[in-house]
């Protein structure tokens, strides 16, 4: 083999390798954002889970759907309404049932006995006479029949439910305007679902919002379960744990530090039943990197340079609780 081959196949090798190497590389999947939520769209919004919140200044395009949520998908309206029922057959009346078929039988029978004896076709009841009082007996007995017959089926009829909660829903009215707050949204009233109600979201509301996005991120980043379930609703705890483990298993760990939201507006805000909701639009800066666990080394990210996200958050608190009961129940990412 000559010295020019053999440098053509070492360099065609290492050309391969390099090739394979860059696929290789092309194919990984990149690591997941550090911060909260790893960049995903998890969590629950009540009957409004399915449904994207209002566009406002802040996220003018339409969330993304939930990826993790322990809210079931609702059926489309068509799907779930109540077939027509079928309609109750006709009642057969006397001479259609069992009972009126023989004995109109039987005197036809008679009749006939009658005019193979020679005596007419009412010689086989003793005579014209003695049939016309015949006829007369039977009509008085099937008139009593029918009269029964028709009370029993009537008292064999399903009876109409008293009330029920189909009769009692009323459609609830538009949904709510947006109120002002972090800087004004303009989130349009979208179609609503029933059984909710709109609320007012006060200043102090709008000052626990952005108190939770720092801390919470700043719990995740340290890994701190127990102050997380102060903060969050037990879905997002069992989603953080998950995350977390899952950067153990990887051999790395989170840091989140520095979060200032830079803006925010108010999606919409709603109760149902014994809940109450708020969706909200924050853009917001953080310092946002994932170490090596072992040797802290940095492995994504700038440990000096901070990075923006927007994301739309919703929080849930009992009605009537105060402005520090509020607590994180989901997060969606925006574009």
């Amino acid at each position: 083999m000559s010295s020019s081959m053999s440098s053509s196949l070492v360099f065609n090798r290492k050309s391969l390798i390099k090739a394979g190497l860059a696929a290789l590389l092309a194919l990984t999947p990149a690591l997941a954002e550090a911060r909260l939520g790893n960049g995903s769209s998890s969590g629950s919004r009540g009957t409004r889970t399915q449904s994207a919140p209002a566009p406002t200044q802040t996220a003018p395009g339409a969330a993304q759907p939930m990826q993790r949520t322990t809210t079931p998908q609702q059926a489309p309206a068509a799907a779930n309404a109540a077939r027509p029922a079928a309609p109750a057959p006709a009642s057969p009346g006397f001479f259609g049932g069992a009972f009126g078929r023989g004995l109109l039988g039987g005197l036809v029978g008679a009749g006939l006995i009658g005019m193979f004896m020679g005596n007419g076709f009412g010689g086989g009841l003793g005579g014209i006479m003695s049939f016309l009082g015949l006829i007369l007996q039977v009509g008085l007995l099937v008139m009593v029949a029918m009269f029964a017959w028709n009370w029993f089926a009537r008292r064999r009829e399903p009876q109409p439910a008293m009330g029920g909660l189909g009769a009692q829903r009323v459609a609830m009215g538009a949904g709510p305007q947006p109120a002002s707050g972090f800087g004004g949204g303009i989130g349009g009233a979208a179609p609503q679902p029933a059984q909710t109600t709109p609320i007012t979201v006060k200043e102090q509301d709008f000052a626990s919002f952005e108190k939770l996005l720092s801390a919470t991120q700043i719990a995740y980043g340290e890994e701190n379960i127990g102050q997380l379930r102060k903060l969050v609703s037990e879905e997002m705890v069992y989603y953080f744990q998950s995350d977390i483990d899952e950067n153990k298993r990887k051999g790395v760990v989170s840091r989140v530090s520095d979060v200032k939201l830079l803006q925010g507006d108010l999606s919409e805000a709603w109760r149902e039943g014994p809940d109450e909701y708020a969706t909200v639009a924050m853009r917001f800066s953080l310092i946002d990197v994932t170490m090596d666990r072992a040797s802290g080394k940095v492995v994504e990210g700038d440990p000096t340079k901070p990075v923006e996200a927007t994301e739309v958050w919703t929080f849930v608190r009992r009605a009537g609780q105060g402005s520090d009961a509020w607590q994180l129940s989901a997060i969606q990412q925006t574009g």
